[in-house]
């Protein structure tokens, strides 16, 4: 039996120029309301949602689902979180007992993480004690998480891609440019030709108000 996540999907929701971010951070919001209801749709649809520290410390986000009349199901939460710096007052922690959270480390479980009923899960590191991707997989998948829902940030975004374990991207795309200092929505992939990029086929592409969802799917 596969043990492992089944089927990734990465989010992106940038300007036109692939930013996240202005340099100083400002992110909220880049894209419209339409945009940002589709994505809670796209979160009810898999297992866990998750993302990266420095998006947890910078944002502090609930990663709910937020749809008027819903009642489904609440995603896991999920942080890669190699020395669980979480802080005790985090949204994440705080809700833990109520949304099943989950930090990823390379390092044991802190006392205070699991007292608060945040599933510590410790896997393998995989260079500058970042967590090696398929063992978080096959480590989420153990869990019962099938469906990963990968929503930042750009380095996070990088490493899933890097490692070719993208299956879906859903980009939601905003009509203004931030410049070559606002964040990039994907980190360094280190490509030395183009034959090593990670390659996708587009299925569609919807108008949401002002802005464009585009959807892809692995090659």
């Amino acid at each position: 039996m596969n043990q492992s996540v089944s089927h990734i999907t990465l989010k992106l929701a940038t300007s036109l120029d692939g930013r996240i971010a202005t340099a100083s951070g400002e992110s909220r919001w880049i894209t419209g309301a339409q945009a940002r209801e589709v994505v809670h749709q796209l979160r009810s649809e898999h297992d866990a949602v998750l993302v990266g520290v420095e998006t947890a410390l910078a944002d502090d986000p609930d990663l709910t689902v937020r749809l008027a009349g819903w009642s489904g199901r609440a995603p896991a939460r999920v942080v890669l979180d190699s020395r669980q710096r979480l802080p005790d007052g985090c949204r994440l922690v705080s809700t833990a007992r109520q949304i099943r959270t989950y930090v990823v480390s390379t390092t044991p479980p802190q006392p205070r993480l699991v007292a608060a009923g945040v599933r510590v899960l410790q896997v393998d590191a995989l260079g500058e004690e970042r967590p090696d991707l398929h063992a978080v997989a096959a480590a989420l998948g153990g869990e019962g998480l099938k469906r990963l829902f990968v929503e930042g940030g750009g380095q996070v975004a990088a490493s899933f891609l890097r490692c070719g374990l993208v299956d879906a991207l859903e980009w939601f795309r905003a009509p203004m440019t931030l410049g070559g200092e606002g964040r990039p929505a994907v980190g360094a992939l280190a490509l030395t030709s183009l034959a090593d990029a990670p390659r996708f086929r587009r299925v569609d592409a919807v108008a949401l108000g002002d802005d464009l969802w585009e959807r892809y799917e692995r090659i």
